[in-house]
């Protein structure tokens, strides 16, 4: 009963947001209206058969529209189909450790991957789960590396970036990939000088964040290196083989600069975004966009005060918070509408997820460590929280 009320008071919490939302706070400026998740008429989403895992303390999140998203907690791995007020635990039988050690990639609601290090063995192996129906069941295998972070392109096509150490400015990283959808993975390079077949396209020196590709010939490898007005961004077009770094256009005066690579995002095959924190007297995000699949990035016109986290949703919509506002763009960051949020997270933000330009969830980690789920059908202007 206490679920039902629960439940029925967060309806009619959306319901108010919906309707007391102004045109002035909206990034939306058509006459097409974004429903809510749920309305009087909306049947509740059928109930997944795995156990309940009420108000889970969540880590990591990833949602795929509206309604469906999977969660990591400290121990467990969760899924929501109502988007984010009732959780169900679908956690490998073996698995009872999670949290920030793991490395989970959501294809769709079907096809999901979960790394684990084999701590006994690092950085020289791990663990594997797949599952192609929705955490229902999940498969097990070896992987060559420990941590690191997978990208899949479909069931069966990925890519990792296996981090194989750190030290003194420097990042030993290898590169692998998947045809059978993790089963096997492939090594195409490894910048480790301990390692007898090391190369040096991809330097040893600078920090290396992630690994974004539009196929699996094409790659970026970004990070940051610690010299003032050089960006850590290198490209692959021969599958990993071999890399050689990526012009970008950068500010004047970006000499003095400290230029980290933050973020590559491809939002199809031939669109894609990079955000680049500038670190100076003030910090800065300055956002690129290429449209022929990275060959060429362009400047756009707004730097974003503070910097802070993106999400990228299609070719023209994106999402920013800079600690304190969102920034709202639906012409592939030319213009923003600034939307400032009814609750002030502070420095309690810990994450965000956008899945289009008014649903999104932002995690909360206050500091007892207690963490919430908050979530917004306006694009940012108001918030309640799913998970208190």
């Amino acid at each position: 009963m206490q679920r039902i009320l629960t439940f029925l008071f967060l309806l009619s919490l959306l319901s108010t947001s919906c309707t007391a939302q102004s045109s002035e706070g909206s990034p939306r400026q058509s006459d097409e209206s974004t429903p809510a998740p749920y309305s009087p008429d909306t049947p509740s989403p059928p109930e997944i058969d795995a156990p309940l895992n009420e108000y889970p303390s969540l880590v990591s999140i990833r949602f795929l529209n509206s309604l469906d998203g999977w969660g990591v907690t400290e121990t467990r791995i969760v899924r929501t189909n109502d988007g984010g007020i009732t959780w169900y635990d679908v956690t490998p039988p073996s698995v009872s450790e999670a949290g920030y050690t793991v490395n989970l990639f959501v294809l769709d609601n079907d096809h999901v991957w979960l790394h684990i290090p084999n701590i006994d063995n690092y950085p020289n192996s791990g663990y594997l789960y797949r599952t192609t129906d929705g955490g229902m069941t999940w498969m097990k295998f070896d992987s060559p590396f420990s941590s690191g972070r997978i990208r899949f392109l479909d069931a069966n096509n990925g890519w990792a970036l296996a981090d194989l150490g750190v030290g003194a400015g420097s990042n030993a990283v290898a590169v692998y990939q998947t045809t059978d959808g993790g089963v096997e993975w492939h090594q195409t390079y490894v910048n480790d000088p301990n390692h007898p077949n090391a190369g040096d396209s991809l330097p040893l020196g600078g920090l290396k964040y992630g690994i974004a590709s539009p196929s699996m010939v094409s790659a970026w490898v970004y990070g940051i290196v610690y010299a003032p007005g050089t960006p850590y961004l290198y490209r692959t077009e021969n599958a990993g083989h071999l890399w050689e770094q990526a012009s970008i256009p950068l500010l004047p005066g970006s000499e003095n600069t400290e230029l980290t690579i933050e973020q590559v995002e491809f939002v199809s095959p031939t669109d894609a975004f990079l955000t680049m924190r500038m670190t100076s007297d003030a910090i800065n995000l300055a956002v690129y966009t290429s449209n022929d699949a990275g060959n060429t990035w362009t400047l756009t016109p707004t730097l974003i005060p503070d910097a802070g986290s993106a999400d990228f949703m299609s070719a023209e919509d994106a999402v920013i918070y800079n600690g304190s506002q969102f920034y709202v763009t639906r012409d592939a960051a030319r213009t923003w509408s600034i939307i400032p949020p009814d609750v002030q997270f502070g420095d309690t933000f810990a994450s965000m997820d956008f899945v289009d330009l008014s649903t999104g969830w932002v995690l909360t980690l206050d500091p007892t460590n207690h963490r919430s789920l908050y979530k917004t059908g306006d694009g940012g202007a108001t918030w309640f929280p799913v998970v208190p």
